[in-house]
């Protein structure tokens, strides 16, 4: 368990870099944007302090969910890193769709910005947050993966910034900075929605992807001395840790031994899942279970 654990600093650590990055940068953003008279910029800014808070969000929560279970949360508390990622999920969205609000009329009355400093600037951002993806890269919760696409869409909008203004250094073409900022807004929103719903399937408990329940009963239910399998239930608490639980029915005259046996083999079926909860009832074929109308599963 020691691994796991020094995983969840590993996790937490890379969101504290992640917001102190991006909120610093922020302030930078800000003050270069009112210098530079670019309302692309500045509406950037803005994005990027919702990033920020969402960041702290995460940050927080990401911590709390390694908080020990208690007699509220008997799991303990790592769906709050769920959590986080659900709320920024929507903030992300929400902030996206503010930025087509900002862009598309843009088409009809692009504003020449200071194309030299939104140069400058856009090297730093990508600078910035490029360090803040790379440190997230590879997250394998929620919470992380829609931090990443936070950063990432910092990470394209500046590379959009930095091409636009050098095209307009060269050309009077202000129309490119808000078609580049609607088409990555556009590809990000995209990406999000697809985070939200693997959220929204976790939240509900759904089976964790690339993992085949059916596969797993099938096999348990063709071990030696096992007669049947019902009751069988895969969940995940974070996208990371997930929990089994399943009712196995023995012969009426299997042993202690037997029966210890038949827990391992199970066990040896689910080994390969990252599994904090293992819960295997065992029941003789003459026992009653409340549970057996779902038989087979």
């Amino acid at each position: 368990m020691g691994h796991h654990h020094h995983h969840h600093d590993h996790t937490t650590g890379n969101i504290k870099t992640a917001f102190f990055l991006n909120f610093f940068f922020t302030i930078i953003e800000l003050i270069g944007g009112i210098l530079t008279n670019s309302m692309a910029i500045i509406s950037d800014a803005l994005h990027d302090l919702g990033d920020s808070l969402s960041l702290g969000l995460a940050w927080f929560l990401q911590n709390f969910s390694k908080k020990e279970k208690s007699k509220q949360f008997s799991f303990g508390y790592k769906r709050f890193s769920l959590l986080a990622a659900l709320i920024n999920s929507v903030v992300l969205i929400v902030g996206s769709i503010f930025i087509l609000t900002e862009a598309v009329p843009r088409l009809l009355d692009p504003q020449e910005p200071h194309t030299l400093g939104m140069m400058g600037l856009a090297v730093l951002g990508i600078l910035v947050n490029g360090a803040a993806v790379f440190k997230l890269r590879g997250g394998s919760s929620m919470n992380q993966k829609v931090i990443t696409w936070h950063l990432l869409e910092d990470v394209l909008g500046w590379v959009a910034v930095l091409i636009v203004s050098i095209v307009m250094t060269f050309a009077e073409l202000p129309i490119l900075d808000p078609i580049a900022s609607i088409f990555i807004t556009l590809y990000i929103l995209y990406n999000v929605i697809l985070n939200l719903v693997k959220t929204m399937r976790l939240f509900l408990e759904a089976v964790p992807e690339n993992i085949n329940l059916d596969e797993i009963i099938n096999t348990i239910q063709q071990l030696p001395d096992v007669k049947s399998t019902h009751h069988t239930h895969l969940w995940s608490l974070d996208g990371e840790h997930h929990a089994f639980s399943t009712h196995v029915v023995v012969p009426a005259s299997s042993s202690k031994e037997a029966v210890c046996n038949i827990k391992e083999q199970v066990k040896q079926v689910i080994e390969d899942i990252h599994l904090d909860h293992i819960t295997i009832e065992i029941e003789y074929e003459d026992e009653y279970c409340s549970m057996n109308e779902e038989k087979g599963g």
